[in-house]
């Protein structure tokens, strides 16, 4: 080989080989992060699951039994009284409109909650006014005050108002809640660049538009917890319609303590009015579950 060729073999470019990406691990025949669960997951899981949902089959099977039912060690079959237990709940308190009630006091309550807490997380965490700090500040520190502490001044601002016994006594004190302010306003000062907001005022939008079009949008994932969180409280609340209401315009849990009242309980009676009071939640996550779902996931991805 000539003195040329050697020197054209060492002056060529050599080939880099690239590199190699790094092998993960395979499992499912999906390659990456995303790996099928085990059956160690599952097994957690599928006890998990049993042991949540046993107590409201105890309490179904308890319902369609007899008092005697409940006396047994952890029974499983239902029995044949869940019809008959029904129809003695309707006989004993007025189910139908304690129910009424208790849907329009939920569903007030939450949109006025979901409402309101936006537009003041929005400010706090958005908008730049004086004193903005220290009424954040005022309005943290209303959570830490028990709400028994507030029962005897507001049960008699209800009665020179003339509302004991009405049904807005209950709606209107929780029209808005320091604990969804807080938490929008958390929400919101993380999910939305100021960028985008200035970006949205150069655009011509005013306050209205660019809280509609900009935070609401951004705030949905949020929104949606605090709206099943609020329907939650509202709809289980006792101590204050209890309270304020009379027997003949009672709420779905104040109807229910009737059943109770004596000195014999048959707990398959209150049990079977417990159950129909659980229904319509049952029916909400059913129906508003996979939106819900499907909301605080893409939110995630945003985030």
């Amino acid at each position: 080989m000539t003195a040329l060729g050697m020197s054209q073999q060492q002056g060529a470019p050599q080939a880099v080989p690239a590199p190699q990406p790094a092998r993960r691990g395979r499992r499912g025949g999906k390659v990456g992060l995303y790996k099928r669960a085990g059956w160690p997951v599952y097994l957690v899981l599928g006890i998990s699951v049993l042991l949540f949902a046993y107590p409201l089959w105890w309490s179904f099977v308890v319902a369609s039994g007899t008092n005697a039912t409940r006396g047994q060690t952890l029974p499983f079959i239902p029995g044949p009284n869940f019809i008959k237990n029904m129809n003695e709940v309707l006989d004993a308190i007025p189910f139908w409109k304690a129910l009424g009630n208790s849907l329009l006091v939920s569903s007030v309550v939450t949109i006025s909650v979901v409402t309101f807490s936006t537009l003041a997380g929005y400010a706090f965490a958005k908008l730049k006014f004086k004193g903005r700090d220290g009424l954040m500040i005022f309005v943290i520190a209303t959570m830490a005050i028990p709400t028994q502490l507030g029962i005897i001044p507001l049960f008699m601002v209800m009665k020179n108002l003339g509302w004991t016994g009405e049904i807005q006594a209950v709606i209107v004190p929780t029209l808005v809640t320091a604990f969804g302010v807080f938490l929008m306003r958390q929400y919101l000062v993380g999910v939305i660049p100021d960028e985008l907001i200035e970006a949205a005022r150069v655009d011509g939008c005013n306050q209205i538009r660019t809280f509609w079009n900009v935070a609401v949008p951004a705030a949905r994932p949020a929104m949606a917890i605090l709206g099943l969180f609020t329907f939650m409280m509202a709809w289980t609340d006792f101590l204050w319609p209890m309270i304020i209401l009379d027997a003949g315009n009672p709420t779905l849990q104040t109807a229910l303590a009737n059943l109770q009242s004596g000195y014999y309980i048959d707990y398959s009676i209150v049990l079977a009015g417990a159950v129909m009071a659980t229904i319509p939640v049952l029916v909400l996550y059913i129906a508003a579950g996979k939106q819900l779902i499907s909301g605080i996931m893409a939110g995630a991805v945003k985030g």
